[in-house]
């Protein structure tokens, strides 16, 4: 069915989409109340999240196509470790930056895409494209701290991390656009396995397992992180845009960075002073543009 022929149809999966976003933007909140290393983190997550969307699975009972799974299994595993590598950069992110800072990192990665596409996709660079790489980079260094004397210091391995979390996160993008024949669904589950299993043995490895130790609060938010933000959140996310054209779900994205910034300043009281305010409106803004097609119908 064509999205743009039924309201219906628009209205749940445009409300769906919405929530999933809103879901992503908290994420960086429950983290911070999670007193674990990020590796141990990432791989719950990922094993939580598996977990969840088997059981939905089993509830629904529908089938998952192994053959599928099969044909794509060398790029699903590539991919996989990519998520989960950029799971542990992120909260580490978290932990040395704030939450907003980490976020705007994050939504680089459409720039990042746009710089590698011209060889790995053989896509051209055009001239509006060349000018947002230029303007989110710009938004960047005002974001670090660099520019100004606002009381945001340059934390260094805090942006490291949140760039290292784009790089990774946008090669799972260009890796994703190879994958073929395999529903979203089948995809994400397995992408979040791999992601687990390839965590597991780093952080068995840098872990010292008996010396974890968890409140209540700290294990809720862990549990939250697994099956609100991994598995309920991915797949309300992956059942929308799959009725919803490209441009809307690129313009809806934007409401998790927003949520992000508006809940680490009322809830953590983060600060991110005006040249920080600057650079968010211009990676905003400028990955944004990027993605809207400007040419009428």
């Amino acid at each position: 069915m064509n999205p743009t022929n039924s309201t219906d149809s628009l209205v749940p999966a445009r409300a769906k989409l919405i929530l999933a976003m809103t879901i992503f933007g908290t994420i960086g909140i429950f983290v911070r109340y999670i007193p674990l290393p990020s590796s141990v983190i990432a791989c719950v997550r990922g094993f939580v999240g598996v977990a969840f969307l088997l059981l939905v699975t089993f509830l629904r009972k529908s089938k998952i196509s192994w053959k599928d799974i099969k044909k794509n299994l060398v790029l699903l595993v590539i991919s996989g470790a990519f998520i989960g590598i950029n799971w542990i950069l992120l909260f580490e992110s978290y932990r040395y930056t704030t939450v907003a800072t980490a976020t705007l990192c994050y939504y680089m990665a459409p720039i990042f895409v746009t710089i590698a596409s011209p060889f790995i996709l053989k896509e051209k660079l055009t001239f509006k494209k060349g000018l947002c790489v230029l303007t989110a980079l710009l938004g960047m260094v005002f974001v670090s701290g660099i520019v100004g004397t606002s009381s945001l210091q340059i934390n260094v391995p805090g942006i490291l991390c949140g760039v290292g979390a784009v790089l990774f996160y946008a090669c799972v993008i260009l890796l994703n656009k190879h994958i073929k024949d395999i529903s979203s669904y089948d995809m994400t589950m397995t992408q979040l396995l791999m992601a687990a299993v390839v965590i597991l043995p780093y952080a068995l490895i840098t872990t010292d397992v008996s010396a974890i130790s968890l409140d209540m609060k700290a294990f809720i938010c862990l549990l939250i992180v697994g099956i609100i933000h991994t598995g309920f959140a991915y797949m309300i996310y992956f059942s929308s845009i799959s009725s919803l054209k490209a441009q809307t779900v690129a313009i809806f994205s934007y409401i998790d960075p927003v949520i992000a910034i508006i809940l680490s300043a009322l809830l953590l009281k983060e600060e991110m002073g005006i040249f920080g305010v600057i650079g968010a409106v211009l990676i905003l803004g400028s990955t944004l543009f990027n993605e809207i097609n400007l040419k009428k119908k």
